[in-house]
């Protein structure tokens, strides 16, 4: 049976299970800005919370025409939704009796979506005693053998591996050449914003680039993502897209979050830095590996010590919630993935760790 850890951020649930408070666990297994939110987000909300009695904006005009700006496209290749999770389950209707591929470990949800419309799927896994190298001969081969549709995650979820984007170029490339409609997940980009593809996509029709606004900008209880696409896709996916599904206070935290460019860039500044030293002293610790991350998070692997779930298990006795790799395709129980938080935060992880590897294994 599925345990309520089994999937990371899932931190009522356990809590519950726990029979403690939400806020008694220091959450490792959610990848979300150390920084918290924009200052501005909560004052927007107050100022507006009277708005709530109105149904949203459906187009949510002025979050795309924000996000437009934000990025320097047009309103017309930008598409939002309640999360990029709803997107990912739309796509795969865009594209009926398609198969899939997913290039791996990846995100649970893109295998989810596809089962869910039907569609055939398999992966193509990266090996991460390659450094999760992708080797573009060996796709092009599995992309000829009938492939209809294509999910790729950069910087990859749980990996942090970023393929820079000449190399993302070179994929897209590929795509096109063999009729495969891609879709790149770029979750995590906002961390190093300049490798994203979003100026390769606005008049390509066989690509679709997924954003998140819940993980840079710290408001994954609002659920925001956007779609960016060509102005043909993002027409045909707003026709799959169900009514109001972007309510008012998550449009106008979102129009608050981008219009804070200070936190922006100390929010960038901070995550470098602090990922740095957690790396540093993960690898540090006997038995532990860590794998270099573009991201907020770090993969782990245990090379010697208790396997990623019994890990996760006595972490939990000290209240901290860190997420086993287990039931990522690709990996197994010897990896784990931790979020990058603040300097106590991490060092109250760090302490906990050698705790336990120091006594297995010294």
């Amino acid at each position: 049976m599925t345990r309520p850890y089994d999937h990371g951020g899932n931190i009522f649930a356990v809590a519950r299970s726990l029979g403690v408070s939400p806020e008694e666990i220091l959450d490792f297994s959610a990848s979300i800005n150390p920084l918290g939110y924009a200052p501005g987000v909560k004052e927007a909300l107050f100022a507006s919370f009277d708005r709530i009695v109105h149904y949203p904006d459906s187009d949510a005009g002025g979050l795309r025409r924000s996000l437009a700006e934000y990025h320097s496209l047009e309103a017309g290749n930008i598409a939002v939704a309640n999360g990029s999770t709803e997107l990912i389950y739309l796509v795969p209707r865009l594209l009926k009796n398609a198969r899939g591929l997913i290039i791996g470990p990846a995100f649970s949800e893109y295998a989810k979506a596809m089962a869910l419309a039907g569609m055939e799927y398999s992966f193509f896994l990266l090996n991460p005693g390659e450094d999760f190298a992708l080797s573009l001969e060996a796709l092009d081969e599995r992309l000829a053998q009938g492939i209809g549709i294509l999910f790729l995650c950069n910087p990859g979820n749980p990996t942090g591996k970023l393929l820079p984007l000449s190399e993302v170029e070179k994929i897209l490339a590929l795509c096109h050449s063999r009729g495969v409609f891609a879709v790149l997940d770029e979750a995590f980009i906002d961390f190093c914003e300049a490798e994203s593809a979003k100026k390769l996509v606005p008049y390509n029709n066989g690509t679709l680039l997924l954003r998140s606004m819940t993980k840079f900008f710290a408001i994954p209880g609002l659920r925001l993502g956007y779609a960016i696409a060509s102005q043909e896709v993002i027409a045909r996916l707003e026709t799959l897209s169900p009514p109001w599904s972007v309510n008012t206070l998550a449009q106008l935290a979102g129009i608050a979050s981008l219009a804070d460019a200070p936190y922006i860039r100390r929010t960038v500044d901070y995550v470098v830095s602090e990922s740095s030293f957690l790396a540093a002293e993960l690898a540090a610790i006997p038995g532990l590996l860590p794998h270099p991350s573009a991201a907020n998070y770090l993969l782990v692997e245990v090379k010697k010590g208790p396997p990623a779930g019994i890990l996760r298990d006595l972490l939990l006795e000290k209240r901290i919630l860190i997420r086993s790799c287990a039931n990522f395709a690709g990996l197994d129980d010897s990896s784990f993935r931790v979020a990058v938080r603040t300097r106590g935060e991490n060092e109250i992880l760090l302490s906990a760790l050698r705790e336990i590897f120091v006594k297995k294994n010294g």
